[in-house]
C-alpha cells in the first residue's frame, strides 16, 4: 500500500481538507508509486498563506546573519542526504543518477551562497544634493512569497527559489510540480530540521488550476516567482495583479558551431545540451545551427557518438525517460510535424516504450537535419530529446536565425575566432550566452534568466537573487535642523 505525504501548514503535516490524493510514479517504471499526496484546494491555500503571513512578522526581524546560519546548516544536511536525494530525484523525475546527484549540488549551492549573503544584502549610500543630509538604501523582504515551481529540477529550482526568498526574511508558500511532490517534501523536512521556524515555509500539493490559481490570486501574497511553460507564465501574470512577480519560461536554444571550431568539443556538448536530462531542460539544445562547411562532418560525429548513448532507467542509464504519457505524446506529436515540414530525419523519431523491456514514457534520441528556421520544430520549445540541425554560410547568418525564436534564454557559439566570440555575445539575444561551451545553466553566484517570451526580466541566483526576493528602501537623514526642500527654489538655494 502506497504511503500517503501530507501538506506542510504552520509546521504541521496536514491532510487536504478536500480529502483526496494523487499519486506520483516513476517515469521509467510507473507501475513503481512513490506515494499519494494530497489533492489540495483553495481553503488549503488560505490556510498555507495565513500561517505563512503570522510567521513572516517574527521572521523579517531575526537578522540576517542568523538566518544566514539556518540556510548553512540546511547545506550541509542536504550533503548528509545528498546520494539518497540523487536517487530520489531520478526515480521521481526520471534524468539519470549523475544529474539528480547534480540537482542536489545545485541546493547545497545556493544555500551556501545565501547564507552568505546573510552578511551583505548590500544597500549604498550617495550624497545629497543639499548640506548636512545623508542618503543610503537597505533592502527590505517583501512579505510573503508563492513558489511555483517545475518538476525537471524538482530539489534544486524550488531551493534556487526558497534560499534568496528565505535570506530576504520573506516566509513562503511552495507548490510543487505534481510530477514531483516527493523531492519538494524531502527539501522543506531539511529546512524544517536545519531550524526555519514555523510557518516560514509552507508546502501545499495539487493542481495549478486549483491551487496555483488560488495562491497567486491572494491578496496577501506579495511576491511570486514562477517556473514553467510560456502559456501558463502569460496565465500567472495575466492573473497576478499588482505583485512582485518573477518569471522564467522555457526556451528554443541553439549552439552556433563555425567552420573554425573544436568539433570534437562541440559535438560534446551538442551531446549533453540536446539530450542531458532527456531534452528536459530550460537551457536545453534544441537547435544547432551549423556552418556548411562543416555540416556533414558534424553530422556523422554526432551519429557515431550518439551510439554510445544508453536509453532506460537512469539508475544505470545515460538518457531517462520523459516525466509521463502527456510528455512522450507532445515529442511524438513534434517528430509528425518536422517529418510533414519536410526535414530529414537523421535518426530516432520513435517511441520505445514496451521494446527491449523498457515499461517507461521511453523516447528515442532524435536528430533533423536541413530543418529551415521557419519550421515550427525549429521554432517552438518541444521540451523532449528532438534536435533540429541548421545549416548557415556566415556568422551574421547564424545570429539571424539563433534570435528568429521568441525565447531567448540560454545559446552557445563554438569558435577559436575571438571577434566572433564577442559578436555573438553582442548579438545574440539571450540572458546566457556560452562560447566554446554548451547551453547549460547558471553558477550559483551569476544570474539565471532569460530575455523576450522566456521571462519578464527577472534574474534568479547571484545578487539578482536577492533583488526578486527584497525591496528597495530609501532612508534620508536630514541633521541640518532646518526644513530643506530637495528641487524647490533651486536659485535661492545657491545665493545662501
Amino acid at each position: 500500500m502506497s504511503k500517503v505525504y501530507y501538506n506542510f501548514i504552520g509546521g504541521n503535516w496536514l491532510s487536504s481538507s478536500s480529502g483526496k490524493t494523487f499519486e506520483s510514479r516513476n517515469p521509467a517504471n510507473p507501475s513503481d508509486i512513490l506515494g499519494k499526496f494530497q489533492k489540495s484546494n483553495a481553503r488549503d491555500v488560505q490556510q498555507a498563506v495565513a500561517a505563512a503571513q503570522a510567521a513572516y512578522k517574527h521572521w523579517s526581524k531575526v537578522p540576517a546573519p542568523k538566518r544566514g546560519e539556518i540556510l548553512l546548516h540546511a547545506a550541509e544536511l542536504l550533503k548528509q542526504e545528498k546520494q539518497r536525494l540523487g536517487r530520489l530525484v531520478t526515480r521521481e523525475m526520471g534524468k539519470q543518477l549523475k544529474e539528480g546527484l547534480g540537482d542536489i549540488q545545485e541546493a547545497i549551492d545556493i544555500a551556501e551562497y545565501m547564507a552568505g549573503e546573510g552578511r551583505r544584502l548590500f544597500g549604498y549610500t550617495t550624497t545629497s544634493e543639499l548640506p548636512n543630509k545623508f542618503c543610503m538604501t537597505i533592502r527590505r523582504p517583501v512579505g510573503v512569497a508563492a513558489l511555483i515551481t517545475p518538476w525537471n529540477f524538482p530539489i534544486a529550482i524550488p531551493a534556487w527559489k526558497l534560499m534568496p526568498a528565505l535570506i530576504c526574511g520573506n516566509a513562503v508558500v511552495l507548490k510543487p510540480s505534481s510530477d514531483t511532490p516527493l523531492c519538494a517534501i524531502e527539501l522543506v523536512k531539511i529546512l524544517d530540521k536545519a531550524g526555519v521556524p514555523k510557518g516560514v515555509v509552507n508546502l501545499i500539493t495539487g493542481s495549478g488550476e486549483e491551487v496555483g490559481d488560488a495562491l497567486i490570486t491572494d491578496p496577501r501574497v506579495h511576491a511570486i516567482s514562477f517556473t514553467g511553460s510560456k502559456a501558463v507564465a502569460e496565465h500567472v501574470t495575466k492573473i497576478a495583479g499588482i505583485k512582485k512577480v518573477g518569471i522564467e519560461s522555457g526556451g528554443k536554444n541553439a549552439i552556433i558551431i563555425m567552420d573554425d571550431a573544436d568539433l570534437e568539443l562541440a559535438v560534446e556538448g551538442v551531446l549533453w545540451g540536446a539530450f542531458g536530462t532527456t531534452g528536459q531542460r530550460c537551457t536545453a539544445c534544441s537547435r544547432v545551427i551549423v556552418h556548411k562547411k562543416v555540416q556533414k562532418q558534424v553530422e556523422t560525429m554526432l551519429l557515431k557518438e550518439l551510439k554510445r548513448l544508453r536509453i532506460g532507467d537512469g539508475m544505470a542509464c545515460d538518457v531517462g525517460p520523459l516525466v509521463n504519457e502527456k510528455a512522450l505524446e507532445k515529442v511524438a506529436g513534434y517528430v509528425k510535424i518536422g517529418q510533414q515540414e519536410g526535414a530529414t530525419l537523421l535518426c530516432g523519431g520513435k517511441p520505445l516504450s514496451g521494446k527491449g523491456g523498457k515499461r517507461g514514457y521511453f523516447f528515442d534520441m532524435t536528430i533533423f537535419t536541413n530543418v529551415t528556421p521557419s519550421m515550427r520544430i525549429a521554432r517552438e520549445e518541444i521540451f523532449g530529446p528532438v534536435l533540429s540541425i541548421i545549416p548557415v554560410s556566415t556568422l551574421q547568418e547564424a545570429i539571424h536565425v539563433c534570435n528568429n525564436t521568441e525565447y531567448g534564454l540560454s545559446s552557445a557559439l563554438y569558435t577559436k575566432n575571438v571577434n566572433q566570440a564577442f559578436r555573438a555575445i553582442e548579438n545574440i539575444e539571450a540572458g546566457i550566452t556560452y562560447i566554446n561551451s554548451s547551453t547549460i545553466g547558471a553558477e550559483v553566484h551569476l544570474p539565471f534568466g532569460g530575455i523576450k517570451g522566456t521571462g519578464n526580466g527577472a534574474r534568479e541566483a547571484g545578487i539578482e537573487g536577492i533583488h526578486e526576493f527584497s525591496e528597495t528602501k530609501t532612508a534620508y537623514i536630514d541633521y541640518s535642523g532646518k526644513l530643506q526642500k530637495a528641487q524647490i527654489d533651486t536659485e535661492n538655494k545657491s545665493k545662501k
